[in-house]
């Protein structure tokens, strides 16, 4: 098969590293791909959000296999555009894929068919925020509707903060429309909790979980950001939890979704929250994570292509997903000044040592300046190790995190030291 992932980042990386390893792949093309996806598939300069270009493209090489990464064209209907060409692709099409560009319609869904999830109000004003922000009490979430790149999730300590944030958010417009509308939620507190599942409408089937660190510093200081690393699987994800979140959150949002006329197939990304009263969803995401794809995928003993080809045959019931019993840990290299204000363009170079065997490194934020591999983003590349456990696993990708060298570089010290003790 030919096979052509759509993106540029740490996860398309994984995703074409992954692609590589089956044996009904002959070929992998990524648009636009970056400088460590061109060790494994031929980039192709065409954006993410250029869908004649992407499907004449397809059509053009004779593409057997479509996946797509990020969640702009997901949620401005690249699926559609493909299945409309006859073309083979994964992932959700357009009506489905607002469980994530909405987040007041998922919380409308999850209050319809009583799915756990933290209280909540939609506003669609500066006015009416300022008027709800003290419902729920302080400390209180306030988050844009829209696509925001993981960023437009503000957590407010107090009334002051929360009416900057409703400025921000209604008022400044800092993450665009995105914040036309606004979901005003109680907040949670508990181990924050990553699963993706595959889905081909009626069957899902969660792989292992993940945790991910979103501050920009370590102490989980800073600003919130796209993730500064992640480890899988999290301890306190244990296997009652994981049963009752198939019974009460995930098999309930794949029927919800079939229910309203959404037919949900590909990734379902479920962010959750495990409180005190039980697991309840902080947000759904239509695709893969970022960082967290970089861990679960390095862990999967099955066909990652196979399993993806029944969730668009609509067969996943009767395929078998499979993971190793170990781990894996993922440290991210950013640019020292992100998620705002950061340089590009400077070489990145690795040292010799470093183990192709247990650890990987994947691109994100990098593309060739001639010859050479220069940064070319905020978060830039991603460590990751595989190990018997968390432990083995941490020492190994931050061992290799140290030969990776670039100007202005910068990366979390302290990733799963809450949970190792240390």
């Amino acid at each position: 098969m030919k096979i052509l992932v759509v993106g540029g980042g740490g996860r398309e990386h994984a995703i074409c590293w992954k692609a590589k390893k089956s044996p009904l792949v002959e070929k992998i093309y990524c648009a636009p791909g970056n400088a460590g996806i061109a060790q494994v598939a031929e980039c192709v300069n065409i954006g993410v959000m250029e869908f004649d270009k992407l499907t004449d493209f397809a059509l053009k090489e004779g593409i057997d296999f479509t996946i797509i990464g990020p969640d702009d064209p997901l949620v401005a209907g690249i699926v559609d555009a493909f299945k409309a060409k006859g073309l083979k692709v994964f992932g959700p099409d357009k009506c489905a894929a607002i469980i994530e560009g909405s987040k007041s319609f998922s919380k409308d869904l999850m209050k319809k068919y009583g799915i756990p999830t933290a209280g909540y109000e939609v506003v669609t004003s500066a006015d009416e925020a300022y008027k709800t922000i003290g419902k729920f009490g302080y400390p209180v979430v306030l988050k844009a509707d829209g696509l925001a790149l993981g960023k437009g999730v503000l957590i407010c300590n107090n009334e002051e903060e929360a009416k900057a944030g409703v400025r921000e958010i209604m008022e400044d417009k800092k993450f665009g429309t995105a914040g036309n509308t606004m979901v005003i939620e109680e907040f949670l507190t508990g181990p924050e909790v990553s699963v993706l599942c595959f889905s081909d409408g009626k069957t899902i089937k969660p792989m292992v979980s993940a945790q991910d660190h979103k501050r920009a510093k370590d102490n989980n200081e800073g600003l919130n950001t796209g993730g500064m690393g992640t480890f899988s699987p999290t301890p306190f994800y244990t296997e009652k939890i994981a049963d009752y979140c198939m019974k009460n959150i995930y098999e309930p949002t794949i029927a919800a979704m079939e229910a309203e006329g959404r037919k949900f197939v590909g990734i379902l990304f479920v962010g959750l929250m495990l409180t005190e009263k039980g697991p309840k969803v902080l947000e759904y995401n239509a695709r893969f994570g970022d960082p967290e794809t970089q861990v679960v995928l390095p862990r999967m003993k099955s066909d990652m292509i196979e399993v993806m080809l029944s969730c668009v045959d609509g067969t996943l019931d009767k395929t078998e997903l499979e993971f190793d019993d170990n781990a894996a840990l993922c440290v991210v290299m950013a640019s020292n000044g992100y998620p705002e204000h950061y340089e590009k363009g400077f070489p990145v170079t690795v040292d010799e040592g470093f183990d192709n065997e247990n650890t990987i490194l994947f691109h994100a934020g990098t593309k060739f300046d001639g010859d050479k591999v220069v940064t070319n983003g905020g978060r830039v590349l991603g460590a990751v190790a595989l190990g018997r456990n968390l432990r083995e696993a941490r020492d190994k990708a931050y061992a290799a995190a140290e030969l990776v060298h670039f100007a202005n570089k910068y990366n979390r010290t302290d990733l799963c030291r809450s949970i190792l003790g240390d």
